[in-house]
């Protein structure tokens, strides 16, 4: 009975941790470019109470064995890379990647990291960058002058200035792709970093080598699903009760044998 109340507390805290989780995913679910997460649960260490293969007392092998186990915890908390969908809001510099990849951004540290939201703005001096001002890199300035933006889905950015006969290339906004999408780290902001389960990112034009087309004058929602993550709440929220119910009457039990010497 008390082996049961720490096993069911083991539940109740991996539930716990699933609603946290679900939680962040609803608080995010209009947040653009945002990544849902899931979160991943395995059982714990089993306790042997008759060993499977165990010769009886009559000489014959046991076909299976009694093993006990001590609970579950959370072995994984997985960012799910599916695509959000589009929205079209006809601002020039609102870019959307359609299929793999992450436009880079340069940090104030001079690192790179990596983000799906494309929700960019102009600063002071011309310069592509995003909404907390990390400049879009490789980095793209536009003339003062500029009476026209335009990006195709590979990725060029070209303005139109005033007396010019044909649209001026500023440069080429280019995506990076890694290996297991699932390895990056998670920094806020809508930013990612590299890590050694990512692996190196493999940068170059959209719409190359795997890599997705940019679309301009579209942003990319968050690809989280109310129903789907108020289906997963129900089901956190009884798998707690039912943990809880489970410590009660573990509870009611070591009271029952407590009352026997009276």
């Amino acid at each position: 009975m008390i082996r049961s109340l720490y096993t069911a507390a083991t539940g109740m805290n991996a539930q716990e941790l699933n609603v946290s989780v679900i939680s962040n995913n609803l608080a995010n679910v209009n947040t653009s470019g945002f990544k849902r997460s899931r979160p991943e649960f395995q059982d714990l260490l089993y306790q042997n109470l008759r060993l499977v293969g165990t010769v009886s007392e009559n000489g014959n092998q046991v076909p299976t064995g009694a093993q006990l186990g001590l609970g579950a915890k959370t072995s994984a908390i997985q960012k799910i890379f599916l695509q959000g969908d589009f929205t079209q809001t006809q601002n020039t510099l609102d870019i959307a990647i359609e299929g793999n990849g992450f436009f880079q951004v340069a940090q104030s540290d001079g690192t790179i990291a990596f983000t799906r939201s494309g929700s960019f703005k102009l600063d002071n001096t011309g310069q592509i960058v995003t909404s907390d001002g990390l400049p879009l890199e490789p980095a793209i300035t536009v003339p003062p002058d500029a009476i026209t933006i335009s990006i195709d889905p590979q990725g060029s950015v070209a303005a139109t200035q005033p007396g010019a006969t044909a649209p001026t290339v500023l440069g080429t906004i280019q995506t990076a792709t890694f290996q297991n999408n699932a390895g990056l780290q998670s920094v806020g902001s809508n930013l990612f970093e590299e890590t050694d389960a990512s692996g190196t990112p493999t940068v170059g034009n959209p719409g190359v080598d795997d890599r997705g087309t940019v679309q301009q004058g579209f942003i990319e929602l968050s690809n989280v699903s109310v129903v789907e993550e108020l289906v997963n709440l129900i089901s956190a929220q009884r798998a707690y009760e039912v943990n809880s119910r489970t410590v009660q009457t573990a509870d009611e039990l070591l009271q029952i044998a407590n009352q026997m010497k009276r």
